[in-house]
């Protein structure tokens, strides 16, 4: 035992060293990272504006959506041409050296200004730090906002946070959200860690997606009688298709209370176009029942090919 005692505590602090490691070799790697992207700023900086003002095809921004542009770190001067272009939030994935557009300068023109520092080439912004930026491009455009996302260039920082916006609210896949955006800007380009975030995020709506419906299909209660489906209960709310004269309600559980119940009887069907057939009682929806039917079938989980057995009893 105590043989293996200390052979648990050597693989322990093995495993404490390898991850002291690798947080120093993370720590340096930024360091680096973050003294070369410095260097580099101003001369890539330069060589953009070059490019911009020789190349028609080298924009410094693109829309990739009806309210949304990708594009390099704008001057002061541009703010005015913005505001114009009706682009009312920026994000800015910048850290503070290469930010050039001070917030007050935005809020002069009354643009929202949402500020996430993230280091350049090799670096994606944290999960949390996306959602916030895909909330705040969502509210925009429900609004009719205009949204500009820029890094440095417009390739990478600023295009991970871009597709996240068209993988969640556009319902794309990350392949198909990054050749859109490659469609309207040729030359962006992602680090790895930049793509590994993107899916990350995928994953993690699709994993809320599932969830909720899993939820919504707890809250929902199947009521059945002889006949067939004849109702749901969907959170706590009882909605009936019944008719009185044919059969009464057989509850899966507990009675609802009167409070909760809303009744839908031959009288209400009047004028619907609704017929029985044979003897047994069976009204048949056409064609207006037939919508309301369907929408029972759906939110019951009932097989949407047999709509036209959904019945009231």
């Amino acid at each position: 035992m105590r043989g293996m005692s200390e052979f648990d505590a050597g693989g322990s602090d093995e495993a404490s060293s390898s991850r002291g490691r690798k947080v120093v070799e993370t720590k340096a790697k930024r360091a680096l990272v973050g003294a070369g992207g410095r260097i580099l700023f101003y001369p890539t900086l330069v060589y953009n504006v070059i490019r911009n003002k020789t190349d028609a095809e080298f924009r410094w921004w693109d829309q990739v959506d009806q309210f949304l542009l990708l594009g390099a770190v704008p001057f002061p001067s541009d703010v005015p041409c913005l505001q114009q272009l009706g682009v009312r939030g920026v994000v800015t994935l910048n850290e503070p050296f290469e930010t050039l557009v001070p917030t007050s300068l935005y809020e002069a023109h009354d643009i929202d200004h949402l500020v996430i520092p993230t280091r350049d080439y090799l670096f994606a912004p944290s999960l949390d730090d996306a959602q916030c930026a895909v909330d705040f491009i969502h509210k925009n455009a429900s609004q009719g906002k205009t949204t500009y996302v820029h890094c440095k260039a417009g390739r990478g920082r600023s295009t991970t946070i871009v597709l996240c916006y068209l993988v969640e609210h556009k319902h794309m896949t990350p392949e198909a959200a990054l050749n859109h955006v490659r469609s309207r800007r040729p030359r962006v380009l992602l680090a790895p860690a930049q793509w590994q975030a993107i899916q990350e995020y995928s994953r993690r709506k699709l994993d809320s997606k599932d969830s909720a419906i899993g939820q919504h299909a707890k809250d929902t209660e199947v009521l059945t009688c002889a006949g067939g489906l004849i109702g749901v209960n969907i959170n706590d709310r009882h909605f009936v298709v019944d008719d009185l004269a044919v059969h009464s309600p057989q509850r899966v559980q507990s009675e609802p209370s009167i409070d909760d119940e809303v009744l839908i009887t031959n009288e209400d069907l009047k004028g619907y176009d609704t017929y029985r057939a044979g003897s047994k009682g069976i009204i048949r929806p056409r064609p207006i029942m037939s919508m309301f039917s369907g929408l029972l079938g759906t939110l019951s989980g009932s097989n949407p090919g047999r709509v036209s057995d959904i019945c009231a009893c």
